[in-house]
């Protein structure tokens, strides 16, 4: 039974993958993993915050909000999705993760980053409709049509998803199983493949172009028209009010698009193994951390809403201990 068991170990190990990790074998891996634990819960902290602010303050129940309140909650899945794998591995020592939990992994990787980059485009719409049509606004964004824009957002990552995990996952692996990042993307374990996947990195090429074009040409197509607003309009407060309804929107869109050009659309020449880890920790790690700081410490209704929830939170300990003491 012991040579049986040990035979099943030996064979489930042979075929897990081996996650390389972050930081590889530096001379401060512990304190640079505690850096990452406090990013993680930063921005699992400050994504959960800016959800219940959204969803528990009535003045901020309107479209631009509940997309805002969506991307948090993607950001916060994202970052869930990779970091604490990572963060386990480190602490017990145990970096394997097995084909299921890749795939499941990878799939909900791309689901999330998908549903981001189309959900930034909506967002994008959302803002050229406000400042653009602002008398047609109501009509043109409902919370009917605003809900089937996110849930389009949510389906069209998840297509993004079952397309290109099963297809990926399903080639042999006979080279070195030990994957040069921190979770299971696909560029890193198609090096792995020993077969011929130079039509699928073709045709994961193409699909990734489009991910990327619709949402691109939406997002500038939208600012294109704002901005030719802005240029026509001759108050200075009016330009002052545009430009930073829509300053956060732009910064995020710049942060997340930028890193997936590079993983995704640049020819191999510009990539080592080095670069694109670092990539990926900064879109995966550091941007869902990054986005309710952008959102909140420059957008005065959150700030605004921050502030009504903390002093009802006052009045109600002061309640207690009121009682208390009775």
């Amino acid at each position: 039974y012991a040579y049986g068991e040990g035979n099943f170990m030996e064979s489930n190990l042979s075929t897990s993958f081996l996650l390389m990790g972050l930081f590889g074998n530096t001379a401060h891996t512990t304190l640079l993993y505690t850096l990452t634990f406090i990013i993680f819960l930063m921005a699992l902290a400050g994504n959960a915050l800016l959800i219940l602010l959204i969803y528990s303050e009535p003045r901020l129940w309107t479209p631009m909000y509940s997309f805002i309140s969506q991307l948090s909650l993607m950001d916060l899945l994202y970052i869930s999705v990779t970091v604490p794998k990572m963060l386990v591995g480190q602490v017990t020592g145990d970096h394997t993760i097995s084909p299921a939990g890749c795939g499941i992994q990878m799939f909900f990787y791309l689901t999330l980053a998908g549903g981001e980059f189309f959900l930034l485009s909506a967002m994008a719409y959302d803002r050229y409709a406000a400042i653009c049509r602002p008398l047609h606004y109501p009509l043109l964004m409902t919370q009917r049509v605003c809900w089937l824009l996110v849930s389009g957002c949510w389906l069209l990552g998840a297509l993004d998803g079952l397309l290109l995990t099963p297809i990926t996952m399903s080639f042999p692996f006979c080279k070195s199983r030990k994957i040069l990042s921190f979770f299971c993307e696909a560029p890193a374990l198609l090096r792995l493949s020993c077969s011929d996947v130079s039509l699928y990195k073709m045709l994961m090429y193409l699909c990734c172009v489009l991910m990327l074009l619709v949402p691109a040409v939406v997002i500038s197509s939208s600012y294109t028209l704002i901005l030719l607003l802005i240029h026509r309009t001759s108050s200075a407060e009016g330009r002052r009010k545009a430009l930073a309804t829509c300053s956060s929107h732009m910064t995020v869109v710049l942060l997340f698009f930028g890193a997936a050009i590079y993983t995704y659309m640049l020819p191999g020449s510009y990539h080592t193994a080095q670069k694109d880890v670092m990539v990926s920790a900064f879109y995966t790690i550091l941007t869902p951390v990054l986005n309710p700081l952008i959102y909140s410490l420059r957008n005065r209704d959150v700030t605004a809403a921050l502030r009504s929830l903390l002093q009802s939170r006052r009045r109600l300990l002061r309640v207690l201990r009121g009682s208390t003491w009775e």
